[in-house]
């Protein structure tokens, strides 16, 4: 038995009024508990030591590490543009961009499915259902594995760094990505779990519908230019950490450093914590210290780049946010009018 295709329409999300205060409370708590769990090690190493790290930097130095984390925002916001329009979005640039920047508000949430606000912004200013604009969210995030399991695996064959489990993890983020750009193989992976699980008829109904739809990105030169739009991001941030550690005084290689930071980016997703708070600080920390990097340079360079990348997409999100809410709510009115 097969997922039913005849399911309703998607409900849409909760007001931002109504989650609200549970999304500033879980953003919240997942800053402090960041903060504390660094604070902790930062003790455990001495305060002075960590401390003289972070004043080693200058308002220059933090400036360009913001500037290589917001190339990534961008050239991945190009990236969505590409696959709005492949889908026949009737979208702008600058709209996208504003999509995309805004829907990082919600990064924290648990799998980051708060993001997918960016749907509730189209269906307000496009018409479109929810069912037409998932295939988006859905290549978008396979492609975000891509391009990361190719930078990693690029990394570790131009480093000396030794990983384990990296290689698994490249396998596994090339896998998935992989299945989700193939709407076949996709449909037929959804159809087997369906069968295994045999619960959520509707649900697994409209991944399968979802998935037919990624008909629209197999083009060749549409999935090259994707790959090489958030490749060329994420490089820029594996390349911000490798200027965070020289400054710091760390003698770390550029491709050891952006290994580093994409199997601890990897690693925190897999744990499902939100924003992978967590999991991605322990393992860079980890890889730090097997690269001969001392706690008092490690900790610090950890908070620094996380602070500079994740958190300074939030903040970006947050600012976004209200603007792309008060838009898409204008377009809505507009296009009623009509």
């Amino acid at each position: 038995m097969t997922p039913s295709m005849s399911s309703p329409s998607l409900p849409p999300p909760q007001s931002p009024a109504s989650q609200g205060w549970r999304d500033v409370a879980l953003l919240g708590g997942l800053l402090c508990l960041f903060l504390a769990g660094l604070a902790g090690l930062a003790t455990a190493t001495g305060w002075e030591e960590t401390l003289e790290q972070i004043r080693r930097l200058s308002w220059l130095q933090v400036a360009a590490l913001l500037g290589l984390s917001l190339c990534n925002y961008l050239l991945r916001s190009a990236r969505w543009h590409v696959f709005a329009r492949s889908l026949g979005l009737p979208t702008r640039l600058v709209q996208d961009i504003r999509h995309f920047l805004g829907g990082f508000a919600m990064t924290v949430t648990p799998g980051r499915v708060g993001e997918l606000i960016r749907m509730r912004w189209l269906r307000r200013e496009t018409g479109w259902s929810f069912e037409r604009t998932a295939p988006l969210v859905l290549v978008d995030r396979a492609s975000d594995l891509a391009a990361m399991g190719i930078l990693l695996a690029i990394a570790l064959a131009f480093s000396t760094v030794g990983i384990g489990g990296a290689l698994p993890v490249v396998l596994l983020a090339l896998g998935a990505a992989y299945v989700a750009t193939h709407p076949r193989l996709l449909a037929w992976v959804v159809t087997q779990a369906y069968r295994a699980l045999g619960r959520w008829p509707r649900i697994f109904g409209r991944i399968r519908q979802a998935a037919r739809s990624l008909r629209h990105f197999s083009k060749p030169g549409i999935l090259t230019l994707a790959l090489a739009l958030g490749t060329a991001g994420w490089l820029a941030e594996g390349y911000a950490f490798h200027l965070l550690l020289g400054w710091m005084g760390a003698e770390v290689g550029l491709w050891s450093a952006v290994a580093i930071f994409v199997f601890s980016t990897l690693a925190g997703g897999l744990t499902g914590a939100p924003g992978g708070v967590g999991g991605a600080e322990a393992a860079m920390i980890a890889l730090l210290k097997l690269q001969g990097v001392p706690l008092e340079v490690s900790v610090p360079a950890t908070a620094v780049i996380r602070l500079t990348t994740l958190w300074f997409a939030i903040l970006i999100g947050l600012a976004v946010f209200p603007i792309a809410e008060r838009q898409s709510k204008k377009a809505r009115h507009d296009l009623e009018a009509m």
